[in-house]
């Protein structure tokens, strides 16, 4: 009797496994993951992959496909393993140098949209830009805006003006600073951030694909967290115009923290702390008070 063949590996069996193989390593969205890591390999977007569901696969295919599922089981974001990573309206380019950016990080840019409405050719500072997606968005939506775009991480800056080049953007400054050091201007419309916030004794607990991958430089914040957003409070405050708005995100459990910096501040009005889509405590808002006028003679 013949042997019989061996059975031929099509997208649906590799995705089959590949979804199974994740489950196992307990990731938490396995099928998407799979989904996404076949669609890269294959050079084609997720929904080809259902079309080409019983494709039969060559081996040069299955060992690209072999590849990628290899690092994501070793908790590499799958984002660093793409090198894109879709935020707001963009896509970008992303890799080890930068944070991946997040879905609950738009409300920033939401909320800088909605304070730059009626502004004019309004001046913006994006800090601890990282790839860049909160600057470039905002740029993006409003072409009249000057946004200059800081990191104290040189790498990430040079992730950023990739970016900024394959978007087309020419309204978009970069600078290496820590925090607002590089930033002399004054009577800035708008300072957004995203900085680092989490407790340095948290860094440790965190998910494997954050904690083993992503840079620490962008997430580690400081005994308490709040070692940068102080400083960056002190700094804007000297740097906006009365009225003028800052953004900045914040950890789920850091809004009373915030609330009380920015009330207690004689130097900012309305400040606020607003939840993210999942309810959590997610930015905090408020803007620069008009200074008192000196007394007459």
């Amino acid at each position: 009797m013949a042997a019989t063949p061996p059975e031929q590996w099509t997208i649906r069996r590799v995705l089959t496994w590949t979804t199974q193989f994740f489950e196992h390593k307990g990731l938490p969205s396995p099928r998407f993951d799979a989904e996404l890591l076949i669609a890269d390999a294959q050079g084609i977007d997720r929904l080809r992959v259902y079309l080409d569901i019983d494709k039969p696969l060559r081996p040069e295919e299955l060992a690209e496909i072999r590849a990628r599922v290899q690092r994501r089981a070793a908790h590499e974001p799958v984002a660093y393993i793409t090198g894109t990573q879709g935020f707001w309206s963009l896509d970008l380019a992303v890799d080890a140098r930068v944070l991946v950016p997040r879905p609950e990080t738009e409300l920033l840019v939401e909320r800088a949209l909605a304070r730059l409405t009626g502004a004019v050719d309004p001046v913006v500072v994006d800090v601890g830009t990282g790839s860049g997606c909160v600057a470039l968005a905002i740029a993006q939506a409003r072409p009249d805006a000057q946004v200059i775009a800081v990191d104290l991480s040189g790498d990430a800056l040079d992730v950023a003006e990739a970016n900024r080049a394959a978007l087309g953007l020419t309204n978009v400054t970069l600078r290496q600073s820590d925090v607002l050091a590089a930033v002399p201007e004054r009577d800035l419309a708008l300072v957004v951030s995203n900085p680092p916030y989490i407790p340095t004794a948290d860094v440790a607990g965190l998910m494997a694909d954050v904690r083993a991958h992503e840079p620490h430089l962008a997430l580690d914040g400081g005994p308490d967290g709040l070692v940068i957003i102080r400083r960056l409070i002190d700094q804007a405050a000297e740097r906006l115009r009365p009225g003028g708005g800052l953004l900045i995100e914040i950890g789920y459990d850091q809004g009373d923290a915030l609330r009380a910096l920015l009330t207690g501040d004689p130097r900012w009005t309305g400040g606020v702390v607003l939840p993210d889509l999942a309810g959590h405590d997610r930015v905090a808002e408020a803007s620069a008070a008009t200074p008192p006028e000196a007394p007459a003679g």
